[in-house]
């Protein structure tokens, strides 16, 4: 299990001080660790409510050619806002619906706030889903590590294959193009 840095737990805990409940959001290359991170945060916060990126990938329908081209356009960031951080927002989280890509079916997804949200996965720094986080974590990976991990995480090559052609560009642009490590309130680089 990754550690949590402590300047992490301290800023957590300093924004728990000051308010009753707490979004954040960890956003970084595949493989850098965000799932791991936001598992431990939720073991150190009790009670925190962990939402994962995963669970809003695109549906059949809304994979154009346009709205892939879009940087970070392969989330879908309309229903993670108005499913899951709206809510969070106006403290009526009740649950969401996870995409199930294997069956194509939206599968509930129970939930309650506690008072540590994290919200965890590329893309889920994007500048339309920003105003609803309280701290913004960036985990970072240089390429070769990116690419180990990858590898010892896929049993199947065309899937190594598919992150490689595929989604660790599409993630690259976002970063580059939306600067989104530059706005990340923590930068933590990868074990």
């Amino acid at each position: 299990m990754r550690a949590v840095p402590a300047r992490l737990e301290e800023a957590i805990r300093t924004l728990l001080d000051e308010k009753s409940r707490v979004a954040a959001a960890i956003d970084g290359p595949c493989g850098s660790g965000k799932s791991t991170l936001a598992e431990a945060l939720s073991l150190m916060f009790p009670d925190s409510l962990v939402i994962r990126a995963d669970d809003f990938f695109l549906r059949p329908h809304q994979r154009t050619a346009e709205r892939l081209k879009e940087p970070g356009g392969n989330l879908d960031r309309e229903r993670l806002k108005e499913e899951v951080l709206a809510p969070l927002k106006q403290s009526c989280y009740q649950g969401h619906h996870r995409y199930n890509c294997q069956t194509g079916a939206m599968e509930p997804v129970p939930g309650n706030v506690g008072p540590l949200a994290i919200v965890e996965g590329s893309y889920t720094h994007h500048p339309d889903l920003r105003e609803y986080y309280d701290l913004a974590v960036f985990l970072d990976i240089g390429a070769e590590t990116q690419l180990k991990r990858l590898r010892a995480r896929c049993r199947d090559e065309a899937l190594f294959q598919r992150f490689k052609s595929l989604w660790i560009p599409l993630e690259n642009a976002y970063f580059s193009r939306l600067q989104i490590r530059e706005q990340a309130d923590i930068l933590i680089p990868a074990e």
